[in-house]
């Protein structure tokens, strides 16, 4: 079996969702003709969605109950349109709006009762956020059995238990596990598609909880990976993986295959085609991904796997991340001594705050954070034991490929290219397969343009691009 998860901008509309319904439907024909089980389906909620759902649980929350109330009045014409376009039943139509309604009502709820207490949790956050994904899936699964395709919708709360670290909930295991082969897998092996959503579970006491922005990648992987999936699809609204980001080259090509290791690079480092933590679950099992284009269902996408020949020295993408910080640290006591750093990062650690890059001299450290919630904080507690200095409007740059540590000529050709550029920062040593740095971040649509120029002007091998 293989499991297909659609983006947000793949179920944002009738259209989109017609696409998505077609796409299900050769799929189990494939299974069918196979005798396999049938595919998961695994949804985000429509594109813009969410937004919309976290702005307006601000606005309650700030006492602005009319401008959450605006919001909602439109997330309800988003769905209602589509069940006007889609289902032609008039029957299954009233039915898809009495179950919409419901989650509506819920929200209202939710609305008046944060007005009233003036405050919003990170967990009444994780309730509110959970709707676009419940309402997206109910109507793209009532579109899909009226289509003919036989769907057992599933509530993800019921199948995806996790952490009560709300706003960042991790999966329980063996707990998923036994609920997956209980309620989904009996569905698949008949050949029911199982249409559930991505993003959202549920604590073991029943409360709402969400994986992170991003996280319907992450469920994805965790029922392919524990259903034993043979490949899984991630479909979004472009072609696949690309060697940088179309909208500063519009000539960015794309990758035909990478591995794991260098989806994962260019994801953290900024890349907006997966979740870093999509990766890992995949990796776990050796399960290929597919990142495809719903738009374009013709484009053969990126293969990532780890079955990925070797090419030492290879650049495949450049990566980046705006608004970036630099926090510079300096200790004259440093020099011979011991527990700096340890303390540094216990700093970093209490704050809650990742570290993306770190570089250290005998007497300085500097590192570089996109999490800035705590940063007043921090700087506050680091001043304790050193100097400190600050550097904003910063953006990290990632070129990723294969094998670079050990290929000569590369680094030399990467700060060659951008020769005209500050660059305030350096990190290679620790990975095998990224250089990254740190620039100015008005001088970051330059630098990536020069370097897609320098490394991907040329043709390339064919077996890695397209």
């Amino acid at each position: 079996m293989i499991v297909m998860k659609f983006g947000g901008t793949s179920v944002e509309d009738a259209a989109a969702m017609r696409r998505v319904a077609e796409l299900v439907r050769k799929e189990l024909d494939i299974s069918r003709e196979s005798n396999t089980a049938a595919p998961m389906v695994v949804v985000s909620a429509c594109a813009g969605i969410t937004n919309k759902l976290i702005k307006l649980a601000h606005a309650a929350a700030s006492g602005s109950e009319a401008e959450a109330t605006a919001l909602l009045t439109e997330i309800k014409s988003h769905h209602f349109k589509i069940v006007d376009e889609l289902i032609h039943s008039a029957e299954k139509a009233a039915e898809l709006r009495t179950k919409l309604s419901k989650y509506f009502g819920e929200i209202e709820s939710l609305i008046k009762g944060v007005d009233i207490l003036g405050e919003l949790t990170v967990r009444s956050l994780d309730t509110f956020s959970a709707y676009g994904e419940l309402c997206s899936s109910l109507a793209l699964a009532a579109v899909m059995n009226e289509s003919g395709i036989r769907t057992q919708w599933c509530d993800a709360r019921q199948i995806l238990a996790t952490t009560d670290r709300f706003g960042h909930a991790e999966p329980l295991w063996p707990e998923t596990e036994s609920k997956l082969r209980s309620i989904v897998l009996p569905h698949l092996e008949q050949g029911t598609v199982v249409l559930s959503q991505g993003f959202i579970g549920a604590t073991l006491s029943g409360k709402t909880s969400t994986l992170g922005r991003g996280g319907s990648d992450y469920s994805a992987a965790i029922f392919g990976s524990i259903l034993g999936a043979t490949k899984i699809q991630i479909w979004t609204d472009v072609d696949g993986v690309l060697t940088t980001d179309p909208k500063i080259v519009p000539e960015a090509k794309r990758l035909r295959v990478m591995t794991f290791g260098e989806a994962a690079e260019l994801a953290y480092f900024g890349a907006k085609v997966l979740h870093p933590s999509t990766i890992h679950p995949a990796v776990t099992k050796n399960i290929p991904v597919y990142v495809l284009n719903s738009k374009r269902p013709e484009s053969e996408g990126t293969l990532i796997t780890n079955h990925v020949a070797s090419h030492e020295g290879l650049i495949k993408s450049i990566a980046f991340r705006r608004a970036q910080v630099i926090i510079n640290m300096k200790s004259t006591s440093m020099l011979g001594t011991f527990g700096f750093m340890k303390e540094i990062f216990r700093i970093f650690a209490d704050c809650e705050t990742p570290v993306d890059m770190v570089s250290t001299s005998e007497v300085s450290v500097s590192v570089t954070i996109g999490e800035t919630k705590y940063l007043s904080k921090i700087t506050e507690h680091l001043r304790e034991i050193s100097e400190v200095d600050v550097e904003q409007g910063v953006a990290l740059v990632c070129v990723v490929g294969d094998n670079l540590r050990a290929a000569s000529g590369v680094a030399a050709r990467i700060f060659s290219a951008i020769q005209g550029i500050n660059v305030k920062m350096i990190s290679q040593g620790a990975s095998e397969i990224n250089v990254g740095f740190a620039i100015a971040e008005e001088d970051l649509e330059t630098a990536v343009r020069l370097l897609h120029r320098e490394f991907f002007s040329e043709v390339l091998e064919r077996e890695i691009f397209a």
